[in-house]
């Protein structure tokens, strides 16, 4: 019998999951055992699980779980260094040569467990089967947005939190940008066509922000791209992946230039890989943006659970795709587990072998 155990998330400002009471009740139905860490912040109530057939556990006691339970949390693990012996399916953020990537992957070989990383989880053509990027992209425009008016005052962006639903978003917003008494920034966003960038496009147009949108097309030449320069706004929406080129190298920062703000949604700044190239650390929900050059101003938005801004319905979303596929649990060495296992072995030797 398969056993998931969804655990309470540690990370401040964290309130998603992975599934919905709906999706619980429908994994006990097909004979799943599943328990569930109680969590305040969550934004399902854990009584919703509880009549949905969940075993209810204290907050944070996954550790203690049966060896054979499949541990489902979305951020990262408490950073305690114990080695990790369960089954763990998680954002892990450890296969680009990630420094604290490393530090996982190093306790996944001294506990014996293993890792499927969310972000790896593929249908036999290499597609991801689930994925938080529309609301990523959405909430990603919008701090960007907040950046760019805090700019126009001589200040910088203010701590942001969540919102119970996106038109509260869009209503702050909007009155943010018309508080400036300036016309609406000029945005590009690259990686319109894919989910990310389709969110950021629909969160700028919302709001009346005028966006050129690129997509693989306009980036095969693979640089340079002055033209990123003279936009106000730059959403980046693509992955850090080899062979990714580089749209914001370190020399803009300097002066002669309209770009203010760069909205990294695809954060991954300790990757070789990372496209942007002026920054080197992600930033926070107390601290959204990273400036990095004063005259003019240039702010970097680089947060990694952007989502989470909007928690009922990016989990809604995200639970809906993700749900056919933990069905499939009970085949964990096959299809898109099996690959996600197979790629966590590979990297997890590679790191023995150095």
């Amino acid at each position: 019998m398969t056993h998931l155990w969804l655990r309470a998330e540690s990370r401040p400002n964290e309130d998603r999951t992975g599934i919905t009471p709906e999706g619980v009740a429908a994994l006990i139905g097909k004979g799943f055992t599943v328990t569930v860490e109680d969590s305040p912040r969550r934004v399902f109530a854990t009584d919703a699980y509880a009549r949905a057939g969940a075993a209810i556990a204290p907050q944070g006691s996954w550790p203690t779980a049966p060896d054979d339970a499949i541990v489902f949390g979305l951020k990262e693990l408490p950073e305690d260094g114990m080695p990790l012996r369960h089954r763990h399916i998680m954002f892990g953020h450890a296969f680009k040569g990630q420094p604290a990537g490393q530090v996982l992957l190093r306790r996944f070989q001294a506990g014996g467990g293993t890792l499927y990383d969310l972000e790896y989880l593929t249908d036999d053509a290499g597609r991801r089967l689930a994925a938080f990027g529309y609301w990523a992209g959405y909430a990603g425009a919008a701090v960007s947005l907040k950046a760019w008016a805090a700019q126009q005052g001589g200040g910088i962006c203010a701590p942001i939190h969540a919102y119970a639903d996106k038109d509260l978003l869009l209503d702050e917003l909007r009155a943010q940008l018309d508080a400036t008494g300036r016309p609406r920034p000029q945005a590009l966003v690259i990686g319109a066509k894919g989910r990310v960038g389709t969110g950021a496009a629909d969160l700028l147009v919302a709001l009346g922000v005028p966006v050129t949108r690129w997509d693989m097309a306009e980036t095969a030449h693979g640089g340079p791209f002055p033209e990123v320069l003279v936009h106000d706004l730059f959403i980046n929406a693509i992955l850090a992946q080899p062979g990714a080129p580089v749209f914001v190298p370190a020399s803009a920062v300097a002066p002669g230039r309209r770009l203010t703000v760069i909205g990294d949604v695809a954060c991954d700044p300790t990757s070789d890989f990372s496209p942007i190239k002026v920054y080197d650390r992600t930033t926070s929900w107390d601290q959204p943006v990273l400036r990095v050059a004063e005259q003019p101003p240039l702010d970097v938005m680089a947060i990694d659970n952007l989502p989470s801004m909007l928690p009922r319905e990016s989990s809604e979303d995200y639970a809906a795709q993700l749900l056919p596929v933990l069905m499939q649990l009970d085949r964990i060495d096959e299809g898109p587990w099996g690959r996600a296992g197979a790629l966590f072995r590979d990297h997890r030797d590679r790191l023995t072998q150095t």
